[in-house]
């Protein structure tokens, strides 16, 4: 009597339905499911199922990056921290062959990559997931050339800087708005044709008559940025680029909300959200624009707790935040109740300094590559 083949799990269900629950695992764990056959490794390695696991899944991944040295950096996965007594910070290596000869910058983060920025022309666009990284020198003669300026230093010309992505074209492009004597300009570089891309949009305002928070952050096909007048540190709203259209414009602020100390600019749960102290009430004021470009959706949230800075909402909608002073990360709820606190070893008040440290959310997406080169590249191995 022959013995009866066993079912494996592809056989027993539908394979829409192993789709859906492949969706609503965890990005770290899809790693290792690959094994389990090949055509799980198949629907896992397709691009079209990473972007649809960045959107919808139940269970994202965050996780925050900080310099250890010019080599090394430090890992906190901030789910994983909260909930697991045992949990221990990861050390990682940045991806250089060799340690690079100048000072490199995170410069921000972008659908699960990560982007550096070395001195004097170098950018590195990595995802720490999946180890993918691309090294990319950029001209800056290129930049110049539309200008009486005779050299560009990213740290000290680029007055607004933002890394985001245009689903339209599938690139990855970094945006620079920079001044050379009395000319104000706006750039752009493709990071998958490593070339400069020429914008006609021009900024609305002087940057010499603003102070920026130069690290503009990407949501909805736009990079925001955070502005103040210098004469008052009045708020001038939040400026927004739109990387299809390639044209500005601005998110007014809540009137209720008093800028004359600095705020800080973050996105939490996919809304925008500002962050001001109150030394008066030892709080910290949370404005959250819980639909985008709806200005009558500012909702105000208060933590009871100072130098508090969100910097992500966990899996079950409770504020994530770095305490500066305490050099704690610290989780409360809208309630205002503090739930958890974790101290990170090692977290240095440089790290604080966003030049030193991302957050991002951890992804399996490829980095899109570009298909002409690559036909260039065929046709030179054919001859």
């Amino acid at each position: 009597m022959e013995e009866k083949k066993q079912k494996s799990i592809n056989d027993i269900l539908p394979l829409d339905l192993i789709q859906r629950i492949l969706l609503r695992i965890p990005v770290k764990h899809l790693g290792r499911l690959k094994c389990v056959s090949k055509l799980w490794h198949s629907l896992i390695s397709d691009p079209d199922f990473a972007e649809s696991h960045l959107h919808l899944s139940l269970a994202s991944t965050h996780a925050c990056i900080y310099k250890k040295n010019s080599t090394e950096a430090y890992l906190v996965h901030l789910e994983e921290a909260f909930n697991d007594k045992n949990y221990k910070v990861r050390e990682v290596s940045f991806p250089f062959k060799k340690p690079p000869p100048s000072e490199f910058r995170l410069m921000g983060s972008c659908r699960g990559f990560v982007l550096l920025h070395q001195e004097p022309h170098f950018f590195v666009v990595w995802n720490p997931l999946t180890g993918f990284s691309k090294r990319v020198s950029y001209s800056w003669l290129d930049i110049v050339h539309r200008t009486k300026g005779r050299y560009f230093r990213f740290s000290g010309n680029a007055m607004l800087y933002g890394f985001g992505y245009d689903a339209t074209l599938d690139d990855y492009l970094v945006v620079i708005a920079w001044k050379d004597s009395n000319c104000q300009l706006l750039d752009c570089f493709s990071l998958k044709t490593n070339s400069w891309i020429n914008l006609d949009a021009v900024v609305p305002k002087p940057l010499g008559l603003m102070e920026w928070r130069s690290r503009g952050l990407f949501l909805n096909g736009s990079i925001h940025w955070l502005s103040y007048y210098l004469e008052n540190h009045h708020s001038d709203g939040l400026l927004v680029f739109d990387l299809k259209e390639r044209s500005f414009s601005k998110i007014s602020l809540p009137e209720q909300l008093k800028m004359r100390d600095a705020a800080t600019f973050v996105i939490l749960g996919g809304c925008l959200a500002l962050c001001s102290q109150d030394y008066v009430g030892c709080k910290t004021h949370i404005w959250v624009m819980k639909e985008y470009k709806v200005h009558s959706s500012w909702t105000l949230y208060v933590i009871p707790c100072l130098e508090f800075e969100p910097i992500c909402l966990s899996n079950d909608s409770d504020v994530v935040a770095v305490i500066y002073r305490a050099l704690k990360f610290a989780k409360y709820n809208i309630r205002e109740e503090l739930l958890q606190r974790f101290r990170c070893p090692h977290f240095r008040l440089q790290a604080y300094n966003w030049t030193w440290c991302t957050v991002y959310t951890e992804s399996l997406l490829p980095f899109p590559s570009n298909s002409k080169h690559k036909d260039k590249k065929k046709k030179k191995n054919a001859i």
